[in-house]
């Protein structure tokens, strides 16, 4: 894993030494994601300089040092990634008679490219990767991200060259880059608490989304509209893969999950370092561990942390889950002040607003993995791509059974409930104490609050996008913006699928995961100097998810069912089966407690007026709400917390 940066300038009229001291002025923000090495390379007479950190995981000597050539000195590459399967393409490299110096999967991928042409090359990896290619053939830039967006890659023109980077800090230290807010994206932002690709926070910068691939010669005009294009489709391998389904006993069906699922938790394993794996004591994780474990001569390092709040805390649900695999397991107790102290530190770690409040736990468990180990396989994935979530199980079946009642009746009841105190919802569900703890409901006042917004949706579509929604009327919030377009709300771009709730997973696949879920795990890691891989995002596993039944995922009111199946051979069911809770932490008793001087300052009406982003009305509202118990905002009022933070980080005279 590591950092890239770099500029392309086509009409090739910037000064070698600004080209050199801007590159390095970029890759030196990026330190955090490669502590071990530093390099670059440079053509100042077409206009092209790469910069490369590198955090050393396979081949640690120089041999592995980047940006690299290949053989025939055609292709130079700058890249962050892992190929998994480079061992079996330097076999079949080898065989078509080509050489290696030493062993680093980015000799591999170069080779292939020299030796394939790139596409080809892209097809023939299996992992995780966002690179930028230099041809000084045809002297084109190709910037390449892998399939489900495990690696970012920000890129836009910047005083007439093509700047490029792994975060967008890198670009904003660029002279002359104009950081210009893209009120649209901050609409956005405040609807799904993440800017979802191809936006960024700035107007003229975008991220390449998942599976794409961008090439820019000599003869592209600076400032021109860019126009990436897919090497790969989630849409075409969705259908591909419905067109191919996997029917039989479920025995069948889960020796055959098993088996891509361990061969990719193998494949991941590999590394000249230490690795180690987040375990949550949940299905996802629990089933990634078993499976290294599996594979491992020792006991496999498993990390973990757990809060004081029990609602939020699984870290004794881990503990037995790793005594029983084995592990070598450790848990970090974080007090309130322990994760109130790392809010500062935020806004540098996602330099652009980000509101999903796990990132800070997954910080702290990040942080906790590389004292011990600088690889940790995660379980992120699962519920994507077999139906974890909550509204997975019951979306569907809410709204059939609510059909029966008058469109009106429906909506009136959804808005009742949704004015719940959340007091009064949580002393209710304490009277089911006694029952068994996967009959329990934890966090309930939040799960009533998810069943409101399905009632009061005037369609399936609109409740999913109201599920995955914080500020249901963002656009009205933001002054200047324009309505807000996501996948979620384009359905002419969907595959053809059966029902909202295979509908929902395919959202969630090229939506959610992507623009949230990777990017939270990515920025929390690598800002401690960590490698993350996801064995669930496996082309092989992918393919498994989509061609089994739905009954396979969801069976009797039981999500990721399947997934269970496979678990159970190795963890006894009664160790994993409790209500879903998600990685979460409390920050709604925060806000009204130690926080709420931070947060005042922040929502102080007269600063979200003078910056003329946000209308301060709603926001007020929503904040004397939450402190008087009368509904739950945390998340929606962390979204604009998070925002405002970012402002102050980023555009410290706004609003002064």
């Amino acid at each position: 894993m590591c950092g890239i940066a770099g500029l392309f300038d086509p009409r090739g009229t910037m000064p070698a030494e600004a080209l050199g001291r801007d590159v390095a002025a970029m890759t030196a923000t990026l330190t955090h994601r490669g502590p071990d090495g530093v390099g670059f390379w440079s053509d100042a007479d077409h206009g092209i300089a790469l910069g490369h950190r590198r955090l050393s995981v396979v081949e640690l000597g120089p041999q592995g040092a980047q940006p690299m050539e290949s053989p025939d000195r055609r292709w130079v590459i700058t890249y962050n990634g892992e190929i998994y399967n480079h061992g079996a393409l330097r076999h079949r490299l080898i065989g078509e008679g080509m050489a290696f110096r030493g062993g680093s999967d980015t000799e591999v991928l170069v080779v292939a490219i020299q030796q394939w042409g790139l596409e080809a090359a892209l097809d023939a990896c299996e992992g995780m990767f966002a690179m930028a290619l230099w041809d000084r053939q045809t002297r084109e830039l190709h910037l390449v991200r892998d399939r489900f967006g495990e690696k970012p890659l920000y890129f836009g023109w910047v005083r007439g060259c093509l700047a490029f980077a792994s975060e967008l800090k890198a670009l904003c230290r660029l002279p002359g880059f104009v950081a210009d807010i893209d009120r649209d994206a901050v609409a956005l932002f405040l609807r799904h608490n993440c800017v979802p690709a191809p936006h960024t926070i700035y107007r003229h910068v975008s991220k390449l989304m998942p599976g794409q691939l961008l090439t820019v010669g000599h003869d592209s005009r600076p400032g021109q509209p860019l126009a990436p294009r897919a090497y790969w489709s989630a849409r075409q391998a969705v259908e591909d893969a419905r067109r191919r389904p996997m029917t039989g006993p479920s025995e069948i069906l889960t020796d055959r999950l098993e088996s891509v699922l361990s061969d990719a938790v193998a494949a991941r394993m590999v590394a000249d370092v230490p690795v180690g794996a987040f375990l949550s004591g949940g299905v996802d994780s629990s089933v990634v561990v078993a499976l290294m474990q599996r594979h491992s001569t020792r006991p496999v390092r498993t990390f973990t942390v757990g809060f004081a709040n029990r609602a939020f805390d699984e870290s004794a649900e881990a503990a037995a889950v790793a005594a029983h695999l084995g592990t070598d397991h450790t848990t970090l107790q974080v007090s309130n002040d322990d994760a109130s102290a790392v809010i500062p530190s935020l806004p540098d770690i996602w330099d652009e607003p980000f509101g999903d409040i796990s990132e800070i736990p997954m910080h702290l468990v990040s942080k906790l993995a590389r004292t011990q180990v600088t690889v940790a396989l995660s379980g992120d994935g699962g519920d994507e791509l077999f139906a974890g979530y909550n509204r997975h199980a019951w979306l569907e079946r809410i709204w059939r059974q609510s059909s029966v009642l008058p469109d009106p009746v429906r909506r009136m009841t959804g808005a009742a409930l949704g004015h719940l105190p959340p007091s009064l919802v949580d002393g209710a569900a304490r009277a089911t104490a006694f029952l068994p703890s996967r009959m329990q409901v934890r966090n309930p006042a939040s799960k009533v609050a998810k069943v409101a917004k399905v009632l009061a949706a005037s369609a399936p579509e609109d409740a999913y996008l109201s599920l995955v929604s914080y500020w249901d009327n963002a656009e009205s919030m933001v002054i200047g913006a324009g309505p807000t377009v996501s996948m979620a709300s384009r359905p002419s771009e969907w595959p053809t699928l059966d029902g909202i709730t295979e509908q929902m997973l395919w959202l969630d696949l090229v939506g959610y995961l992507p623009d949230d879920i990777l990017t939270k795990l990515d920025r929390a890691a690598m800002a401690t100097s960590l490698e993350t891989r996801v064995p669930f995002l496996d082309r092989a596993v992918f393919d498994v998810a989509w061609r089994v039944p739905m009954s396979a995922k969801l069976h009797d009111g039981t999500t990721k069912w399947l997934l269970r199946q496979v678990l159970y051979r190795h963890v006894p069911a009664e160790l994993v089966e409790r209500p879903k809770m998600g990685f979460g932490f409390p920050i709604g008793p925060l806000l009204r407690g130690p926080l709420r001087p931070w947060a005042e300052e922040l929502l102080n009406e007269r600063r979200l007026s003078n910056q003329g982003l946000l209308d301060p009305e709603p926001i007020r509202r929503a904040w004397q709400q939450h402190l008087r118990g009368r509904r739950d905002l945390a998340h929606e009022l962390w979204d604009v917390l998070a925002l405002q933070a970012w402002l102050e980080r980023w555009m410290p005279g706004l609003g002064r």
